[in-house]
């Protein structure tokens, strides 16, 4: 009898064992995609306050403070690399230096935003919020390997960057708008791929770093790739505003 019990037990264990894990992902995958979401509404609320409440205010920093663009630009770059290096020992700084990030962004948007219609914006935010979640969940669910077309894409975009640079000499609208589409294909193919890498992350290293920090971490990579297919598709939506 005990014999009985001691073997029905230990059958047991590995269904209990993927119950933990998969309660543990859940918990992970939640937390992660969490703040991502925090991070994007302080961005809009951010951007909303700087074109309403602190409009004056910030028109006539920048007029009198040339130096604040670059500031604007170089700030949530240091940023970035200040989580990436710091999210797993110092997960509460990180999320902290997140939120001024979006804050950041919600300035920057807030000065791109006059350039666009209403129309347009709400048409951009739209598009890339289901893209966005489409392919997280690809990317979450997906049973396929996305780390060769995800390194591709990382490739695909250091040389995209480097051809804008080159564009903005250039001052070609159409060069511009071609590199948009181009760019929305790249961030679609990274959000599937972050998704799923910070997945693979959390299950090969949940249990030695910290998981608030890997949250923190993969929040960053995936607001990113919301940004910037926001960005792209109001430049693709808002074509005709800018011309």
């Amino acid at each position: 009898m005990k014999e009985g019990e001691l073997m029905n037990n230990f059958s047991q264990e590995p269904e209990r064992r993927t119950i933990v894990d998969v309660t543990g992902l859940n918990r992970f995958l939640s937390r992660m995609y969490g703040m991502m979401t925090i991070a994007v509404l302080v961005s809009a609320l951010s951007a909303y306050l700087t074109m309403t409440v602190f409009r004056t205010q910030v028109m006539t920093l920048f007029a009198s403070n040339p130096a604040m663009t670059w500031i604007l630009l170089l700030v949530p770059l240091a940023l970035t690399f200040g989580i990436s290096f710091r999210a797993t020992r110092n997960p509460v700084a990180s999320f902290v230096m997140l939120m001024i990030m979006a804050i950041v962004y919600g300035v920057e948007f807030s000065l791109i935003a006059g350039a666009y219609t209403g129309r347009s914006i709400a048409s951009a935010f739209v598009a890339s919020s289901t893209v966005f979640i489409t392919m997280a969940v690809i990317g979450t669910t997906t049973k396929k390997n996305l780390n060769n077309l995800g390194s591709y894409a990382s490739a695909a975009l250091i040389g995209l960057i480097v051809a804008m640079l080159i564009n903005m000499f250039l001052r070609n609208p159409m060069v511009s708008y071609v590199f948009s589409f181009i760019a929305v294909i790249i961030f679609t193919i990274l959000t599937a791929w972050d998704a799923q890498r910070m997945k693979q992350i959390y299950e090969n290293y949940g249990g030695q770093v910290s998981v608030d920090g890997l949250a923190v971490a993969g929040a960053l990579a995936l607001y990113l790739d919301f940004v910037n297919l926001f960005l792209q598709f109001l430049q693709i939506f808002g074509f005709s505003d800018r011309n």
